[in-house]
């Protein structure tokens, strides 16, 4: 970053004084909270995230230091909610990746629905393409019910979303059709549920590391098991059998 691009000395206090700020207003907001899922708990935090990241940015752009601070990136966290506080509608987005996996099996399943459908003709053979099968299997069972049968389908589970965002009127039909997800304001969304690979690699990470340090443990307790087992007698007549089916 070139010299005259770099903030100000005064800039840098300025965000410094900001955290501090966002601080006395997240502490503030968690002592009045009013349940576990309070919003003004949620938009204190989000704006102290915001608050941390400026300052973290420009004490390493004037300074060339850092912060211990994990800074939530921009797409991890939203903006604070600013919809209306009893919504008149709803609006719910949602999104599913699956993989084709198992495309025989895919042509399989809609050669099924096309043949009990009386009204395709036998000699359209739509289901004989991956996209046709698609628009057959997706035409004739709901999403949900594909998400808990997608392995039926020779589909292999991605990353899902779901976001619920607040809005003052409904839409008008057919107004948001052309372009679903276009209109979305972040500052709008109540809720958001994702689910990715990525989470189940961190826990997985996380499981690696506490089954390495449980079979350090097992190997020290193996180890004095075995210096000990001079000074131990153990009588079987006094001994139950285990019982193999016993939970």
């Amino acid at each position: 970053m070139s010299d005259a691009a770099q903030p100000t000395a005064a800039e840098v206090r300025a965000a410094a004084e900001a955290v501090k700020t966002a601080l006395d207003r997240h502490l503030a907001a968690v002592e009045r909270r009013s349940g576990e899922d309070d919003p003004a708990v949620y938009e204190a935090f989000n704006q102290l995230a915001a608050a941390a990241e400026t300052y973290d940015e420009l004490l390493y752009d004037r300074y060339d230091e850092v912060t211990p601070f994990e800074i939530p990136g921009a797409d991890e966290t939203l903006p604070p909610y600013t919809g209306p506080e009893e919504p008149n509608a709803l609006s719910v987005l949602i999104r599913r990746d699956y993989a084709v996996v198992e495309p025989q099996r895919l042509m399989a399943q809609a050669r099924r629905v096309e043949a009990a459908d009386d009204e395709v003709s036998a000699d359209a053979d739509v289901s004989g393409t991956v996209h046709g099968a698609l628009g057959i299997l997706f035409g004739e069972f709901e999403p949900d019910e594909i998400a808990s049968r997608h392995k039926e389908f020779g589909l292999e589970e991605g990353d899902s979303t779901l976001w619920v965002t607040a809005a003052d009127e409904p839409a008008e039909p057919g107004e948001w059709l052309e372009a679903p997800f276009e209109q979305v304001e972040p500052q709008r969304v109540v809720c958001r549920f994702d689910v990715s690979a990525v989470f189940d690699d961190e826990l997985e990470d996380d499981e690696d590391v506490e089954d390495d340090e449980d079979v350090e443990d097992v190997e020290e307790l193996e180890d004095d098991l075995d210096a000990d087992a001079d000074e131990v007698e153990v009588v079987d007549e006094d001994l139950e059998p285990l019982d193999v089916e016993r939970r």
